[in-house]
């Protein structure tokens, strides 16, 4: 059956079963309100993906950043009742790792994830997650009802979302997102994030770390406790953190606040008002092909220069500080649950979003025959420092985005039916261009966040020269409609549900050129179904079909130049075809005191599929996606954790995938034979083991991650090997010392093997090789990019609360 055949049929037989559900609620088929047969036991943990509060008969302690169990796995496991795959992580695992990992570090041993990075601690912004094979650009990012995936770009920038401290849970799904996420490319599930609640009384917590690569930390929260007598908690933190490099010339530094006030009342209602704030400057690790990885590893020229020369063979253009990259950004919502009745409820969660950036890279220019758009420049240009015309400049690729939707939703009761109606409205503005800045004869380039006039290189009429400058005014309309219904004595769970998403783009090119709105409109309905059977008491199947869809980056709307020819580098497309999957899901779990487990079959089919990539833009290295066509992906994810004997808690999961093309990749006029090929950044096999011991005082946790060989190109003709990291968490809590409470030590050791490796594909290419095309073409080989893993590092802490 083909991709368009699969997505007309699920189309069909989804909107069908939402007619008969609808049926169901006139004739429901057991009396109202019967009661589960399945008691929640007080072992058991409870959760949802706007709840995060835990319910477990395991004693509770206090730790210096609030309370924690010796949960089941060491808190990489817990009891799910959701009719799709889903994992949890809880503060018991999250409060062992060290304080600077991000949120893909922390979900990176859970079934199916993939984590790519570039340096050992979580600074680096050049990392990527891949689910069952989908990268971080098909993942939804979700913090307590809001979104936060980029605006232009879909994808998730994990060292901005919060600071490990204040996260109470964290949630995988890795199939689709909820029926009611505000997220429009989750093909490859949704990552939602909650934050811990405030504490009812005023204190604080501090955190200080330091160790490898001068890397120092300090993190400082304050919880007020109830303001006055209004029943509203709150608290707020900062944070300051600087690292070395681990390889090659550069820092990266950030400063990042979190808050979160929240007021309850009655029964299931409250609001809050939540946000994050980040302000960082990362350095950049160069991408390297395999035969540069072959010759010079981590050191050589794969990395940036230390000094500035202009007389060396890129003409000073590698010199590290060209490619310091600022980036803030400020994130702001509102979630609103209120219980209008015994069967009524109301979801409200208003958000808004900030952000401006420039990710800049060393270039040359010459001060003659330079071109803006497709007009030729006439005259010269002053570039200072220039030898025999030709100058080293900064090259700045920057992106200015406002964001702000609201989602609402209304749930009514009704015998065993919980019906939802909801709409989301999403609005956002996204400024980007292509500037540059003169260098002196240090190799400084002022300015770095290349936002004011004044320092940009100017064309003889006194405007900036550029090689990008476009305007996209986005607008998302999304309304949907669920049913979650109980039958069997609520031992037989069905949910159904319809989202209908309409997207439209307005986009304006100011380059000179054939190209100057770049419009787009799309909108698509997206069925789905879910089923749970209880089979008794500690196990149940699952099963769950859903559709999903998304566009190209926006980038891929837009022509962009070479100002020194006048060239087209990117070829603008608004006629872009929509990537739509059709996924299934069927899977058994069991829970019971001392063992929690799950196994889920998955299967998908692509048509279009969107495949996202690096180009390089005037030396800037930007995100871009390619359609590659259509495939399929299946396989099985395991994970099963034990409940803490002699106070050990160990935890298993693993993945097997397996994926093919189904069609042949266009190159140019002629077709590369990839049908029956695997897709790229797809490990047929990765598996994780942790071992964790927790005493109340005494605690530390060993992890193991392999990761098999993934491929770099379409063509299956260079792929990069399998890889196993390891890391090691130890530390001791003490009770109280002087107005210290419960003050703890850590100590994190990371990559314990210093393994140098490839962690993951940044660029994938159509071939590496030379290749004969379907109709006799040679169609040229060229190299994919590969991010560098990062190596050994040792991180010390001390926390305690007040």
């Amino acid at each position: 059956m083909t991709a368009s055949e699969w997505r007309k049929y699920y189309q069909h037989f989804l909107v069908t079963s939402v007619f008969l559900a609808g049926i169901s609620g006139v004739f429901p088929i057991h009396p109202a309100h019967a009661e589960t047969q399945e008691s929640p036991k007080s072992s058991d943990k409870t959760s949802s993906k706007n709840d995060a509060i835990i319910v477990t008969g395991r004693p509770l302690f206090k730790t210096a950043n609030g309370f924690s169990v010796n949960d089941i796995g060491g808190g990489l496991i817990q009891k799910e009742t959701e009719t799709r795959s889903v994992s949890h992580i809880s503060t018991d695992f999250i409060q062992k790792q060290a304080p600077t990992a991000n949120a893909f570090d922390l979900v990176a041993m859970l079934p199916g994830a993939n984590v790519t990075s570039s340096d050992p601690l979580g600074f680096s912004t050049q990392t990527n997650i891949t689910i069952r094979g989908l990268s971080g650009d098909a993942i939804g990012y979700v913090l307590e009802g809001m979104p936060l995936n980029d605006v232009a770009y879909y994808t998730g920038y994990p060292t901005q979302f919060a600071d490990s401290e204040n996260y109470q849970q964290i949630g995988l799904a890795q199939g689709s997102a909820d029926l009611d996420s505000p997220v429009l490319n989750a093909a490859g599930g949704v990552m939602n994030l909650n934050f811990r609640k405030p504490a009812d009384k005023m204190g604080g917590y501090a955190d200080f770390s330091y160790d490898s690569y001068n890397t120092n930390r300090q993190f400082l929260r304050f919880d007020m406790g109830e303001i006055g007598h209004s029943g509203v908690k709150g608290f707020v933190s900062y944070s300051h953190a600087r690292t070395d490099n681990w390889r090659g010339a550069g820092y990266d530094e950030k400063q990042h606040v979190d808050f979160k006030f929240l007021k309850e009342w009655g029964q299931d209602s409250h609001v809050s008002l939540l946000g994050t704030w980040n302000k960082g400057i990362t350095s950049y690790y160069p991408q390297v092909d395999k035969q540069s990885w072959k010759e010079n590893g981590i050191s050589g020229s794969n990395n940036l220069a230390s000094r500035y020369n202009v007389n060396n063979d890129a003409a000073g253009s590698d010199y590290w500080r060209l490619y310091r990259a600022p980036e803030e950004i400020f994130y702001l919502a509102a979630p609103i649950d209120v219980r209008l009745a015994s069967n009524l409820k109301l979801k409200v969660t208003p958000y808004g979003q900030w952000d401006r950036g420039n990710v800049p890279a060393g270039s040359t220019l010459n001060n003659s025959g330079l071109w803006n758009g497709t007009e030729a420049i006439a005259g010269t240009i002053n570039l200072p420092n220039a030898t025999d015309g030709t100058a080293t400049v900064r090259s700045n690729y920057t992106q200015r985005s406002a964001r702000a939707g609201v989602n609402a939703s209304a749930t009514w009761s009704l015998k065993n039916h919980d019906l939802t109606l909801g709409y989301w409205f999403d609005y956002s503005a996204d400024k980007e261009q292509n500037s540059f800045t003169p260098v002196d004869s240090n190799g400084y380039a002022s300015n770095i966040w290349a936002d004011r006039h004044s320092t940009l290189i100017k064309m003889p009429d006194g405007s900036p020269l550029l090689g990008t400058n476009n305007r996209t005014h986005t607008y998302v309309n999304a309304v949907y409609l669920g049913d979650h219904m109980t039958f069997l004595q609520n031992r037989l769970t069905f949910d159904i549900g319809f989202k209908e998403v309409i997207m439209t783009r307005h986009g304006y090119n100011y380059l000179p050129g054939s190209q100057h709105k770049a419009n787009f409109s799309t909108s698509e309905p997206l069925p789905r179904l879910g089923l749970r059977y209880q089979i008794d008491s500690k196990s149940h199947v699952f099963f769950s079909a859903s559709t999903n869809f998304r566009t190209a980056d926006e980038t891929a709307l837009y022509n962009s130049y070479d100002p020194t020819s006048g060239d087209i580098i990117v070829n603008g497309n608004k006629n872009l075809k929509n990537e739509y999957s059709v996924s299934e899901e069927l899977g058994y779990r069991y829970s019971d005191a001392l063992v929690t487990g799950s196994l889920t079959l998955f299967n998908y089919n692509f048509s279009n599929r969107q495949l996202q990539t690096v180009i390089v833009q005037n030396g800037s290295h930007i995100q871009s996606t390619i359609n590659a066509g259509n495939q399929i992906s299946r396989g099985v994810d395991f994970e099963i954790g034990l409940a803490p004997w002699h106070h050990i808690s160990p935890y298993l999961s693993g993945e097997y995938l397996y994926t093919r093309q189904t069609s042949d990749l266009t190159v140019g006029d002629d077709l590369l034979p990839t049908k029956g090929k695997r897709a790229v950044r797809s490990p047929a096999f990765q598996g994780s083991l942790g071992v964790t011991y927790d005493d109340h005082h005494f605690f530390g946790m060993a992890s193991v991650k392999y990761t098999g060989s993934q491929y770099g190109s379409f063509m299956n003709d260079e792929k990069i090997p399998a890889y196993v990291t390891g890391n090691i968490s130890v530390g001791y809590r003490f009770t109280q010392e002087a107005f210290l409470k419960h003050p703890e030590i850590r100590l994190n050791f990371i990559n314990i093997g210093n393994n140098h490796y490839l962690s993951g594909i940044a660029s994938p290419t159509a071939n590496a090789q030379d290749t004969v095309g379907r109709n006799g073409t040679v169609i040229s080989g060229s190299a994919p990019q590969y991010y560098i893993g990062g190596g050994f590092a040792v991180l010390a802490s001390l926390s305690s609360a007040f």
